[in-house]
């Protein structure tokens, strides 16, 4: 079965073959950097991660650009409340996202722009949309103007005349009319262009930076489903209207709610990465954002954390007793059939999921057998998906080596085991239990087995 991605501007389903055999282009909109990651931003990282580590698997040369809006009102606004620099707080704030993505195993972009580096490709592509009609110049700004662009409304299905303004009017022909550029106000960073100083608007960094890596056309736009309208809307029509392609398929990931209600900061109900981490296995969390099927709608709950919880420590602790009898996997294992018809359906993780439990019960009855046979394939196969899901146990612990704990519970966790086994050898069994209650607070998991404890950190 050939892939199959649902793309948004047709509405259907769609066999994808990329422009270039063997490469993949994907632009997906980034953050705009004005305050802490919250969940929803991750979901995001994950699911198009899911897809790029899919895409590896199949063969594909992936070359993934991910922008940072690093100039917006809102980063203007919150900086000025928080009395540093604007780009003071872009520059945080990015760091942030960057360590979150970490977090969860997501593999770095081929490329990571930011908007504020790429001025001179965003006044280049507002001055041919001016030259083509379809742009104008008032009071100190640039607009475009939609009813220029006969498809305006076709990725989101609307009907210019049914559309709400996005914008406040300023000096623009028609409430529909969007800024391409802002003239510059007292206080504000600004760059010199044609029309005045200013500042570009947020739909055309998009535009400008994923052309200014893949050309006029490329094959895969990412984002969230709050971003078709007006934001992708606007990116394609500006495109569009220069004659460019822009994106052959256009993906969207379902948002994230809180309990039922959208999130939002307005609301009071974001959950912020950072805090969350503080309490949750980043696996248990990878684990929790990847599950649902890309495009849908899907629910943050505590009991639902602790089920996400659960599965994964499942699937850990077949690896780590498989591989404690067989050894390491193989790097080139392939993934089942039925993995890769379910991935190959849009990016099916939730049937993907199902054969990767399916294969860990065979596993772990492989190893109450005493099968090495079945229990070593067992091994592979979850190993291979694992890696394509990104929810492989060794990749959070190298993720972990880099501040250099790991260095440290690796030595320190096997001597107080040691210490436990001499207490428990002089029926010394009150310091046995000290040491191992002192160990489970402080996060490590102790599992006695018949080849002596096993551990690992929660």
């Amino acid at each position: 079965m050939a892939l199959r991605l649902y793309d948004t501007r047709r509405r259907a389903i769609r066999d994808f073959n990329p422009l270039e055999p063997g490469v993949v282009t994907m632009y997906v909109c980034g953050p705009t950097v004005q305050s802490d990651p919250h969940i929803g931003h991750v979901r995001s990282a994950v699911a198009f991660d899911v897809l790029r580590r899919w895409l590896e698997a199949s063969g594909y040369d992936v070359r993934f650009i991910r922008n940072v809006t690093d100039i917006d009102d809102k980063i203007i606004v919150n900086a000025a409340a928080q009395q540093v620099p604007w780009w003071s707080l872009a520059t945080r704030v990015t760091r942030m996202f960057n360590s979150a993505y970490d977090a969860l195993n997501c593999l770095p972009p081929t490329g990571e722009p930011r908007a504020t580096g790429h001025i001179g490709e965003i006044v280049a592509l507002i001055q041919r949309l001016i030259d083509g009609g379809h742009a104008y110049a008032a009071g100190g700004d640039v607009y475009f103007d939609v009813r220029s662009d006969p498809s305006y409304g076709e990725l989101s299905g609307q009907k210019p005349d049914a559309m709400q303004p996005t914008e406040d009017s300023g000096a623009k022909r028609d409430v529909l009319d969007f800024a391409l550029w802002k003239g510059a106000k007292p206080g504000e960073p600004s760059w010199d262009t044609p029309w005045g100083p200013g500042r570009p608007g947020w739909h055309i960094e998009c535009s400008a930076m994923a052309t200014r890596y893949f050309g006029p056309v490329f094959d895969i736009h990412g984002g969230g489903l709050d971003l078709v309208f007006p934001h992708h809307e606007n990116e394609l029509a500006q495109s569009n209207c220069v004659g460019d392609e822009f994106a052959r398929f256009w993906l969207h990931h379902g948002l994230l709610n809180i309990s039922g209600a959208k999130m939002s900061k307005s609301a009071g109900n974001s959950m912020f990465v950072p805090d969350l981490l503080a309490d949750t296995r980043p696996q248990a969390m990878r684990y929790y954002l990847a599950a649902p099927h890309y495009r849908s709608e899907s629910d943050w709950s505590d009991a639902g954390l602790a089920e996400a919880e659960a599965a994964y420590s499942r699937i850990e602790g077949f690896i780590t007793r498989a591989s404690e009898q067989y050894g390491d996997p193989p790097d080139d294992s392939a993934v089942p059939a039925g993995f890769a018809t379910a991935m190959d359906d849009d990016i099916g993780v939730p049937a993907a999921l199902g054969e990767l439990h399916e294969a860990v019960r065979r596993g772990n009855s492989a190893l109450a057998d005493g099968d090495e046979t079945a229990g070593r394939q067992a091994l592979a196969e979850v190993a291979a998906m694992t890696k394509v899901l990104g929810l492989w146990p060794g990749d959070f612990i190298e993720a972990a080596d880099d501040s250099g704990l790991r260095t440290v519970v690796d030595a320190i966790v096997p001597a107080l085991l040691d210490a436990r086994q001499a207490a428990r050898e002089r029926k010394d069994f009150a310091e046995s239990d000290r040491i191992r209650d002192a160990l489970t607070a402080a996060g490590v998991v102790v599992e006695d087995t018949p080849h002596g404890p096993r551990w690992h950190v929660q």
